[in-house]
């Protein structure tokens, strides 16, 4: 008994100042944000009581609709970065010479700081940029294209930059899931005559499932809640071409001082999250892959 206890201590003590930090820095936001979505709360007026304004308001705003809509279109981007996150920690999970180098390599954007990705990103992008020039030179375009720039590409742009930057995340997390797996089921598998993709559809899959609902499910978090590369890059525009709800209510919060208001954008972005995150928890109950 005395053993248990002193390792559930143990336990707390290493977890509260993780839960110290998420409950001033999350929770008590989001407990304070709910009366203050019913204030027009500003730093340079009066604080006045306005009921449900801000969410009627939020509703007829074009702008605010806009948003919302181009960050339910960045969910699109999930899919194709657990993809491609599994078939390389497949790739990497391979002995292969220099391999580990490689992991190495593709985890640096990870750890890079996302100010310095998007000058470099806006360097190569720019339209007289590597990206242009190379694109040229195989044929696939004709002319400089301003891929920031123009409202065609812009949003499809930051989805790619997203991608490639989490794209080593993931990969290292999956790696973690495929290291787990036994190899005798692999080897048992290839003795019943399994080809390579049977393996993967068979048993890698499977047995990654909840690896693939966790990625899954913080990787529609944080396309939903998707700021640096936005802000950093195009600020939304050109015209409302890649205004996010992040980067809206930043806007309408700590550039126009409209707490209330901004508050209130926050608590339907949450709601909006919540509702996500529940199609990813049903989508991962109803399915998964057939065994071999």
């Amino acid at each position: 008994m005395r053993w248990v206890r002193s390792e559930s201590f143990a336990a707390w003590a290493f977890m509260t100042p993780g839960l110290l930090i998420i409950a001033v820095f999350v929770f008590w936001p989001i407990i304070y944000g709910i009366p203050l979505s019913l204030t027009n709360y500003s730093v340079i007026g009066e604080t006045k009581y306005v009921g449900l304004d801000n969410f009627k308001n939020a509703f007829l705003d074009k702008n605010f609709t806009i948003s919302l809509w181009n960050s339910l279109v960045y969910v699109i981007v999930v899919p194709f970065i657990q993809i491609f996150s599994i078939l390389m920690a497949i790739l990497v999970n391979s002995r292969i010479p220099g391999i580990k180098l490689f992991r190495a390599a593709y985890y640096i954007p990870v750890v890079t700081s996302m100010v310095a990705v998007a000058l470099i990103w806006s360097w190569l992008l720019s339209s007289n940029g590597v990206v242009n020039y190379l694109l040229m030179q195989v044929g696939i375009i004709s002319e400089q294209v301003s891929w920031l720039s123009t409202s065609e590409t812009a949003l499809a742009t930051l989805m790619f930059i997203t991608m490639w930057k989490a794209l080593g995340y993931y990969m290292m997390l999956y790696l973690a899931g495929l290291q787990g797996i036994p190899n005798d089921l692999y080897e048992a598998a290839r003795v019943d005559g399994a080809n390579r993709m049977q393996l993967i559809w068979s048993i890698t899959l499977p047995l990654l499932r909840p690896h693939i609902f966790f990625c899954s499910l913080i990787s529609v978090m944080g396309a939903v809640r998707v700021f640096d590369e936005v802000y950093i890059l195009t600020k939304g525009g050109p015209g409302t071409s890649t205004l996010v709800s992040s980067v809206y209510i930043f806007e309408k919060g700590l550039e126009q001082f409209n707490f209330g208001y901004a508050s209130a954008l926050g608590l339907i972005v949450s709601v909006l999250i919540g509702g996500l995150s529940v199609i990813v928890f049903k989508l991962n109950q109803k399915g998964g892959v057939n065994s071999y």
